[in-house]
C-alpha cells in the first residue's frame, strides 16, 4: 500500500479513545488492523506512530487532549487512507474543543503527513483553568487533605491569620513528609487517611537541645541565618509556582523535568538581586528573636512573612521574562550536583573532627540536621555528604550537597532538572551566591540515549587533558607555577580498596515522570556523570556543559578510570600515571589534540536532534569559540610559565 495520500482520503493520527477499533468502526463504518494482509474495503491499515512537540493530558479524567510541548511526544496510531466522508461523524464525536489539523508523525517507515485532533493551550486554559495548568488534580486534592491533618497540629483558638501562619510553618518543617506522600501517591490510585495521619504523627521539630549544647551553641546564629533564608526562598518559590505555573510549565517544555527548576531559578534570582535587603531582614529577625526565648517554628514563621514581601507581581513577571528570553532549549536531559564547604577537600578527612574551629561558621555542617535544614531545603536536594555512603540523619562533617530534582536522598527517585544548558548554568551560579559557602566541586549529568548504553568508549588521554584544562581547577601552585587541583590534590582519586580515578561514571537512575493515564510513570535510564569539575563562583559553565554534551553525543565516553580498567589495561594505567604527572605540573596540550577534541564536540552538537543541531547555529558558534579560547589560552598561560 502506498504511503502517499490518495484522492479524497487522508491519514489520521489517533492517541485517545479512537485507538479502540470498536469506537472507530461505530463512527466511520470502517475497522482497522495492524496487519497489512487483513486490509480490505472495510478494514484500513494502522501502524504505531508518534507526534513530536505535543504531550497528552486529561485534566477532566475523561478525554485526552494533545497540547503543544516542545520537548515532548505522543505515541499513538496512524490509520491510513481514511475517507473524507467518514470525518463528518468523527468531527461531531470529538466536539468543538478540538481542531483537526495536518501534522507530521513519525513511523517505523519514516515521517508521513496525517490529520490529528489537537487543542490550543489558550482553549484548555479557558476551559479547565488551574486543572489544566498543572494536570495534577489528584495531587492538589491530596495536598488539601494534608492541609487538614496539619491543622490538627496547630494551636487551637488562634486568630485566623495567626493560625494560617502557624500551619504554613508546620508545613515547611514537615516538608519531606508531604514530599513523600506525593511520591507515594504516584504509586497508587489512592492514599488512605490512616497513611496520611501516620506520616504526620511526629512532633514539630525543636532546637531546644541546641540551647543546652555548649559545643553547638556558638554556631546556632549562623545556622538560623540559613534557616531564615531557606524559608524565605521556599515561600517565594511556592507563590511563584502557584501564580505562574502555567507560564512555567510552557517554558519547561516537558512534564518529565523537575517542575520547580524554573520557579527556583526565579526565586533565587530575585533574592540574590536584593541580597542587601535579605541580609537586613535576616539580621533583624535574629535580633528580635534571641535563641533563649525562641524555637525553630518561630524563625520559620518569620521567614514565611519575610518571603511574602518579595512576591511583587511586576518583579516576578520581569524575572520570568528574563528566563524566557535567555533560555536555549536542547534535547538532552541534564542534571547537576554541587558541593559547598568552608573546609574544602578537608571536609571528609578522617581527622576533621579533631580540628575544632577550622570552620568557625558551620563547623563543617556538623549541625545541619539539628536545624532541620535537609527538610527545609528538600526542593534543592540538600544533604550533607561525607563520602561514607551513609544516609542517616546523624551529625557529621562533610560537604553541603545540592541537587535540584533529586526527590529522595538515596537517589533512587529523581527528575532531570532541564534540557537547557543556560538554565543549568544560571542555577549553579545563583545557588553559589545564595548560600555564601565556599564552593568546592560540581558534577554534571547527561542522560544517555538507549543506543549509547553498552557502546561507550574510554576517553583518550588528550581528551581527558582538554576537559581538565576546561574545568579541573587550574590554580597557582604553592611555591610557584600552576597545577590542576581536582586531580593534583587527589580530590577525584579513590585510594581504597584499589586506586581509581573518579573522573566520569555511568550510572543507572530512576527518573520520576508522574502520572499518565492514571498510571505511575517511572523509567529507568542511564546517565553519564562528569565529576572532575571545580566549582567556582566566577565561572560560566555554559560552554563546558555544551562541550560535555557534544562529546557524549559524538564520542560516547564511559567510565574513566575504574580500578578494573587500571588493573587489566597496562596502556590505561600508563595514561593515568601520565595524567597525574601532567595535572601536577601541566605542559601545553598539543594543538592537534585540541583540534581533534573540538571537532568531536562540534560534530556531537550538530547531530543532537536526529542529525541536526538542537540549538541555533550562532549559539553553537559562540560555544565553540569560547572553548577554543579557553584551551588555547590555557596553553599560552602554561607555555608562558615554562618560558
Amino acid at each position: 500500500m502506498s504511503m502517499d495520500l490518495q484522492p479524497e482520503k487522508v491519514n489520521l493520527f489517533v492517541y485517545g479513545s479512537l485507538r479502540d477499533s470498536i469506537i472507530f468502526r461505530s463512527l466511520s463504518g470502517l475497522g482497522f488492523t495492524r496487519s497489512r494482509k487483513r486490509v480490505d474495503g472495510q478494514t484500513l491499515f494502522a501502524e504505531p506512530a508518534f507526534l513530536s512537540g505535543y504531550r497528552k493530558i486529561s485534566p477532566d479524567g475523561v478525554y485526552y487532549y494533545a497540547v503543544p510541548a516542545p520537548a515532548s511526544r505522543i505515541e499513538g496510531l496512524v490509520i491510513h487512507d481514511v475517507p473524507l466522508s467518514a470525518f463528518e461523524r468523527i468531527d461531531l464525536y470529538e466536539g468543538g474543543h478540538y481542531s483537526r489539523d495536518t501534522i507530521t508523525v513519525h513511523t517505523a517507515n519514516g515521517p508521513i503527513k496525517a490529520q490529528a485532533y489537537l487543542v490550543s493551550t489558550q482553549s484548555m486554559a479557558r476551559r479547565f483553568g488551574d486543572r489544566f495548568h498543572v494536570n495534577l488534580i489528584h495531587e492538589l486534592w491530596l495536598r488539601k487533605r494534608i492541609g487538614r491533618f496539619i491543622s490538627r497540629l496547630a494551636k487551637q483558638g488562634q486568630r485566623s491569620e495567626v493560625a494560617a501562619l502557624e500551619k504554613a510553618a508546620i508545613r515547611q518543617l514537615l516538608g519531606t513528609a508531604e514530599r513523600d506522600l506525593v511520591i507515594a501517591h504516584y504509586g497508587t490510585s489512592s492514599i488512605s487517611d490512616y497513611y496520611v495521619q501516620r506520616q504526620f504523627e511526629r512532633p514539630v521539630p525543636s532546637i531546644a537541645h541546641i540551647k543546652a549544647d555548649p559545643l553547638a551553641r556558638p554556631y546556632a546564629r549562623n545556622y538560623l541565618r540559613l534557616v531564615l533564608k531557606q524559608v524565605m526562598l521556599n515561600e517565594l518559590d511556592d507563590r511563584i509556582q502557584t501564580r505562574y505555573r502555567f507560564q512555567i510549565e510552557q517554558m519547561s517544555g516537558s512534564a518529565r523535568f523537575y517542575k520547580r527548576t524554573l520557579s527556583l531559578l526565579a526565586a533565587l534570582q530575585i533574592m540574590n538581586t536584593h541580597d542587601r535587603q535579605v541580609e537586613e531582614i535576616v539580621e533583624r529577625g535574629l535580633d528580635l528573636m534571641p535563641i533563649e526565648g525562641s524555637d525553630l517554628i518561630d524563625y520559620v514563621k518569620y521567614g514565611i512573612r519575610a518571603g511574602r514581601r518579595f512576591f511583587e507581581i511586576r518583579l516576578i513577571k520581569d524575572t520570568l521574562d528574563w528566563i524566557a528570553s535567555n533560555r536555549q532549549g536542547g534535547l538532552t536531559p541534564l542534571g547537576f550536583e554541587m558541593e559547598l564547604c568552608n573546609l574544602g577537600h578537608k571536609a571528609i578527612c578522617s581527622d576533621v573532627s579533631t580540628l575544632p574551629g577550622a570552620d568557625p561558621i558551620y563547623d563543617g555542617f556538623r549541625y545541619f540536621f539539628d536545624f532541620e535544614l535537609d527538610v527545609l531545603a528538600w526542593r534543592l536536594g540538600a544533604y550533607i555528604d561525607d563520602h561514607s555512603g551513609s544516609f542517616e540523619r546523624a551529625r557529621r562533617c562533610g560537604f553541603l550537597e545540592l541537587a535540584p530534582g533529586r526527590l529522595t536522598i538515596t537517589g533512587d527517585l529523581s527528575r532531570p532538572a532541564t534540557a537547557d544548558p543556560w538554565v543549568v548554568n544560571q542555577l549553579i551560579s545563583q545557588l553559589v551566591q545564595f548560600f555564601e559557602v565556599r564552593p568546592h566541586s560540581l558534577h554534571i549529568s547527561l542522560q544517555l540515549r538507549q543506543s549509547q548504553v553498552g557502546q561507550q568508549k574510554v576517553l583518550p588521554l588528550g581528551f581527558a587533558m582538554c576537559l581538565l584544562a576546561l574545568g579541573g581547577g587550574l590554580e597557582v601552585r604553592p611555591g610557584g607555577g600552576y597545577w590542576l587541583t581536582r586531580l593534583a590534590r587527589r580530590e577525584i582519586v579513590q585510594p581504597t580498596p584499589e586506586e581509581e580515578l573518579v573522573f566520569a561514571r555511568t550510572s543507572k537512575r530512576k527518573w520520576h515522570y508522574g502520572l499518565e493515564e492514571g498510571i505511575r510513570v517511572r523509567t529507568t535510564t542511564y546517565v553519564q556523570q562528569y565529576k572532575f569539575i571545580r566549582l567556582d563562583e566566577n565561572t560560566n559553565y555554559e560552554p563546558l556543559i555544551l562541550c560535555l554534551k557534544g562529546l557524549q553525543m559524538a564520542y560516547n565516553p564511559g567510565d574513566y578510570l575504574t580500578a578494573i580498567q587500571l588493573r587489566n589495561d597496562p596502556g590505561l594505567k600508563k595514561d593515568y600515571q601520565e595524567l597525574c604527572r601532567w595535572a601536577s605540573s601541566p605542559y601545553p596540550i598539543p594543538g592537534g589534540q585540541i583540534a581533534a577534541f573540538l571537532e568531536i564536540v562540534y560534530a556531537g552538537l550538530s547531530n543532537e536532534r536526529h542529525k541536526r543541531p538542537a540549538h541555533n547555529l550562532h549559539y553553537l558558534d559562540w560555544v565553540m569559540s569560547r572553548l577554543a579560547e579557553q584551551l588555547y589560552g590555557f596553553n599560552r598561560l602554561i607555555g608562558h610559565q615554562a618560558g
